[in-house]
């Protein structure tokens, strides 16, 4: 059920918005602001407050990476697997990831700290291999420079 700040949130961003869609994008961006993720309960809300259907609501939710449709982390890690990066060193430093936090792509580790996620461009080919904690950018990361980064992250 959306709060009465969510819904207000929500209608100014709907005011401000030349398409439904628009709006349905800011919506999912207020809600998992407010809780961390997009759960479906919340897709059908948002659907009935923006009187749209909630196929369309799904759709929108589902075409944006960075929209989680189920929780995670504190702290969003999201490598980019672009041919690019992988030519340029991605695998080391997704071992190295892999084998520092014990997950893989998909998971959150045990205490809550990261979620781990491929995305398929960062578009930082020239700096590349590359990869985003929560919504800073870092490139040409090497297995030695992860540990420094994730420390960061608490």
């Amino acid at each position: 059920m959306l709060t009465d700040k969510e819904k207000q949130e929500i209608l100014q961003a709907a005011e401000e918005s030349p398409y439904p869609a628009v709006a349905c994008l800011e919506a999912l961006k207020i809600v998992q602001n407010h809780h961390g993720w997009v759960s479906d309960e919340a897709v059908r809300d948002i659907a009935g407050f923006l009187n749209m259907p909630a196929e369309q609501v799904e759709g929108v939710a589902t075409y944006y990476t960075r929209i989680y449709r189920r929780p995670v982390g504190r702290h969003v890690i999201m490598m980019c697997d672009s041919i690019t990066c992988m030519i340029l060193g991605y695998e080391p430093v997704y071992e190295h990831i892999a084998r520092k936090l014990g997950i893989g792509f998909g998971e959150t580790t045990a205490d809550n700290r990261f979620t781990l996620l491929p995305i398929s461009c960062l578009g930082d080919c020239d700096h590349a291999p590359s990869m985003m904690i929560d919504d800073e950018l870092y490139n040409r990361i090497t297995p030695t420079s992860i540990d420094r980064l994730l420390e960061q992250y608490t």
